[in-house]
């Protein structure tokens, strides 16, 4: 066998893949992004008539049947939770994209760090329930398994047979970012040449919406699903759950190059803080988003100014928009008014743990195509969001170096800097 090659302390994105409430494929909902169509309606999954909140962004017409391969047939399906459903998929996309041919070396450098923030809901909520109705004999032995968050790094491994660096990250909101951060560090210091990276989650259900009803953090507006997510709009009630997954294959840079393989961008900052506020609202003065965008900045060698447009964080919550702008006029000062700063979730919905992996491919096909993706629903803009969030209508520009922001429960903040090209 021989030695993995010298790093070359560069880490580039070559193979993407996605399942989204705009659809499962970039070809699919990228095109819809930069329409500025919603994903988001009434629940189908579940009856959602008990519920205060009755809307999200789910994803529509994904069939598992689709992905079905050795070691992903309709048994192992059928037991498995839906957020490793949405896993198996965006792997899958993002190799086939990469065009990556495997050999026994390869697949020895080759990791999975695919998180999440709640994990198996759905098999953990059906097999509660056999125990609340004194049926503990009817719990699956597959219920563990398959409810922990690590199963979407392990299942796509095994799938795959990928047997470098393999774990996984829980951070709420700000995992699926944390993910592709950690796989580049990973990756600049050796411990592999390529590794799968990104956020996989499937909450859309009966304690999922009814945990989240109960903290009063989602919207109510029923009546106007489409209409429901308004980041930075002074008639916002709260963020709209989604679901999905987005996964990127990261690669060393010459190693990508040696194969000649294309190049969508290369990942050149990664910044990260703690709030240390409170378990659910960001701090007020916005310092821990701060301190990550400018870590990010710090690491990745750039100055304020060199920043094209940021995805925002932009959960189109009460608190939570006005404070992620006043930390981007802190870090960015007279730039925050010549940048530009929207926010997708408008469209897509909070996925929670996948929300920065999907946000980042975002930026990605944003910088290839040289358009910012609007904000939609910004009707009448809060007097405190007054940058550009590109209200409605996607703005065409180019955008030659990109931010990322994903902030989660608990006072985890999470910026990615990535670069055209490579």
């Amino acid at each position: 066998m021989s030695s993995p090659p010298v790093p070359s302390g560069r880490v580039v994105v070559t193979g993407v893949g996605a399942v989204t409430p705009l659809g499962t494929g970039v070809d699919v909902f990228w095109p819809k992004v930069v329409a500025g169509v919603s994903g988001i309606r009434t629940v189908t999954n579940v009856d959602p008539t008990p519920f205060a909140t009755q809307i999200a962004g789910e994803v529509p017409d994904f069939n598992v049947e689709d992905w079905y391969c050795e070691g992903f047939e309709k048994k192992d399906a059928r037991r498995m939770d839906r957020f490793l459903h949405f896993a198996i998929a965006s792997a899958r996309q993002a190799i086939d994209d990469s065009g990556i041919e495997f050999d026994e070396d390869l697949r020895n450098e080759f990791g999975v760090l695919i998180g999440t923030g709640v994990g198996g809901m759905s098999v953990m909520y059906e097999n509660t329930g056999f125990i609340h109705n004194g049926k503990p004999d009817r719990v699956s032995p597959f219920f563990v398994p398959y409810m922990i968050a690590d199963m979407a790094s392990g299942i796509v491994s095994i799938i795959n047979d990928l047997r470098g660096p393999n774990h996984t990250i829980v951070s709420a909101c700000s995992t699926g970012a944390n993910a592709i951060g950690d796989a580049m560090e990973i990756i600049k210091r050796g411990d592999a040449v390529c590794m799968l990276a990104g956020g996989s989650e499937a909450s859309v259900n009966e304690i999922g919406i009814a945990g989240f009803c109960a903290c009063r953090a989602m919207s109510t507006r029923n009546d106007e699903p489409t209409k429901a997510s308004r980041p930075f709009d002074v008639d916002r009630d709260g963020f709209v759950m989604g679901e999905g997954s987005a996964v990127l294959l990261l690669e060393d840079r010459d190693h990508a190059l040696a194969r000649g393989a294309k190049i969508y961008c290369e990942v050149i900052g990664y910044g990260m803080s703690a709030d240390a506020y409170h378990i659910t609202s960001p701090h007020p003065e916005g310092r821990g988003a701060a301190k990550s965008m400018n870590m990010a900045l710090r690491k990745a060698g750039l100055v304020p100014e060199d920043i094209d447009y940021i995805n925002a964080h932009g959960t189109s919550t009460p608190v939570g928009d006005p404070m992620e702008v006043s930390a981007v006029k802190k870090v960015f000062g007279d730039h925050a008014y010549k940048l530009a700063m929207s926010s997708t979730k408008s469209m897509h919905g909070h996925t929670l743990g996948a929300a920065g992996a999907i946000e980042s491919l975002i930026c990605i096909l944003a910088m290839r195509d040289g358009i910012m993706p609007p904000t939609i629903n910004l009707d009448n803009p809060d007097p405190m969001c007054d940058l550009n969030h590109v209200a409605h209508v996607a703005q065409k520009r180019e955008l030659n170096i990109v931010l990322n922001n994903s902030f989660g429960f608990g006072g985890h903040n999470v910026s990615l800097i990535m670069t055209k090209g490579g």
